[in-house]
């Protein structure tokens, strides 16, 4: 929520590249912290035996950062977790389509339920005029929301 202020709102207004520069060192700083409470005297030689790996991970997790702080400031913070949890499903099935993993009936619940939530935030913002969004507003006992003007409102209301 801090990057979706941060990127759209607030008042630095950040582009993605900006946005994760500013972030890192809050990062480097808690990874730091991290390996420092669980140092191993074994660290040094095994960051030399993989440096030609971590060098290339690095870079691939710098460009997922600025590919995350892109997409929060397109589609909002709420947007990015739906997104993330709609990956995660589909890696689940696709585990259990092409490798054979299993998949109980808690999983299929728990995804059943993840993606009727999605689906309705989703008409949710796309048609929050609609008799769907209006049913679900008055069962939940939500006030009412303004009708929103469209292009076919009259600017004035005619005298009757």
């Amino acid at each position: 929520v801090m990057g979706e202020f941060v990127l759209s709102g607030g008042g630095l207004k950040l582009d993605p590249l900006s946005y994760t520069m500013f972030a890192a060192p809050t990062c480097l700083v808690v990874l730091v912290v991290g390996t420092a409470i669980t140092w191993d005297p074994r660290i040094p030689a095994a960051l030399h035996a993989w440096q030609w790996y971590i060098l290339p991970n690095a870079l691939l997790a710098f460009t997922l950062n600025v590919l995350v702080a892109a997409t929060i400031k397109e589609v909002s913070a709420v947007g990015f977790i739906l997104t993330g949890v709609c990956k995660d499903i589909f890696l689940v099935l696709f585990s259990w389509m092409f490798f054979a993993e299993e998949v109980t009936v808690e999983q299929l619940l728990g995804f059943s339920v993840t993606l009727v939530g999605v689906f309705s935030w989703s008409y949710l913002k796309v048609a929050p005029e609609s008799g769907a969004v209006r049913f679900a507003e008055r069962l939940l006992g939500m006030p009412a929301t303004p009708q929103q003007p469209t292009e076919n409102t009259p600017l004035v209301k005619e005298k009757v």
